[in-house]
């Protein structure tokens, strides 16, 4: 629109319609394993040693996936998040909330949290990680309760402390420090966000250590935004080899981006001793990757340009009877064209099918 907000904002309602990928990845983890995951129990040691070390994962130290076995865990698997795990050691269920509301929020970690935490001022637990600590932490300190709201109110949405409410916390004995982070913060997360978050990215972790393969079968149908089979599914040796190529690039695309993050998880992959199986004109599913006793079948939209119309009309037509050559297949699929049947034969899923349907007598 070209009004200003300001000027609408009385009589325009305004509906935030954001997607959210863990909850579908929980209902694929559960179909997969038959595992209720509201019964995953939170305090549960193994996962919990994930964030803060790679053995649980039976994987030596590895330079790439660093120090922390939570690649690929939603709130935790970015680069900068698994640096704020290592800065800070958590090894309960609060402390990961904790960490969610630093992560969350604006100038609540970096040159402010961080720097507390690594000159030890203040430890995790005493930092600020969340708009609700704040309130909580001056109304135990002494500081009139209404006042407490008020100062949250004003620190959370970045507009700082004034001057007598400064006074007022000095003379409930607040530390300087503490004062000065208030200052700091832009922007921050409410705990009740960050718990709900931290609940979902703690049952997709436990799936992680005690049902691996659906663990990486759920996160590649469904978060992984650019899974390519010509490089992903033909060893770790290729997989590192691209990595390397997209790290020494002076200038990257979003897609290339995204490339990563799956060159990352698909390396773990590996190295916790999985391999995938070549896509299969019969088994594979049109867009979700199956589970086999020794790894995963990628689904036909793995091959990079492949379609979810095209997979899905393949997958219908195969029903009933096998295909007799690739003139059948484009006989029967009206959605494949000339250009999906080169990606499929480049990537050896039609490598047993004649092309034409016609015997040879002589």
């Amino acid at each position: 629109t070209h009004f200003d907000y300001h000027s609408i904002h009385d009589n325009l309602l305004k509906l935030d319609m954001l997607g959210h990928d863990d909850p579908t990845m929980i209902k694929m983890l559960e179909d997969i394993t038959g595992i209720n995951a509201r019964e995953i129990p939170l305090d549960d040691a193994e996962t919990m040693s994930i964030f803060t070390s790679i053995s649980a994962l039976n994987i030596d130290k590895d330079e790439l996936l660093g120090e922390t076995g939570s690649v690929a865990i939603p709130e935790f698997g970015t680069r900068f998040v698994r640096e704020m795990l290592k800065d800070t050691q958590p090894t309960t269920f609060d402390e990961l909330v904790r960490i969610s509301g630093l992560s969350h929020g604006t100038d609540v970690w970096l040159n402010n949290a961080q720097t507390l935490v690594r000159e030890g001022v203040a430890n995790l637990k005493q930092v600020i990680c969340a708009r609700d600590d704040i309130m909580l932490y001056l109304i135990d300190k002494g500081v009139e309760p209404k006042l407490s709201f008020t100062i949250m109110e004003s620190v959370r949405k970045g507009k700082g402390l004034k001057p007598d409410w400064e006074e007022e916390m000095r003379k409930n004995n607040v530390p300087e420090w503490y004062i000065e982070s208030c200052k700091k913060i832009k922007y921050m997360f409410p705990k009740a966000h960050a718990v709900a978050y931290v609940m979902m990215a703690f049952r997709i972790a436990w799936f992680k250590v005690h049902h691996p393969k659906a663990f990486y079968a759920a996160y590649f149908s469904i978060r992984a935004k650019a899974f390519d089979a010509a490089v992903m599914t033909n060893g770790d040796e290729v997989v590192l080899s691209k990595i390397e190529e997209l790290n020494s690039m002076e200038k990257i695309s979003q897609k290339d981006e995204s490339m990563l993050v799956t060159l990352e998880v698909c390396h773990e992959f590996y190295k916790r001793g999985f391999k995938f199986e070549p896509i299969d004109l019969y088994k594979s599913h049109s867009k979700n990757f199956l589970v086999t006793d020794e790894g995963l079948i990628p689904p036909f939209t793995a091959i990079s340009g492949l379609g979810e119309v095209a997979a899905q009309n393949i997958v219908d037509a195969r029903e009933g009877e096998k295909f007799m050559s690739i003139e059948d297949i484009q006989r029967r699929c009206s959605k494949v064209s000339k250009g999906v049947i080169e990606m499929l034969s480049e990537n050896k899923v039609l490598r047993d099918i004649p092309n034409t349907s016609q015997m040879t007598l002589f």
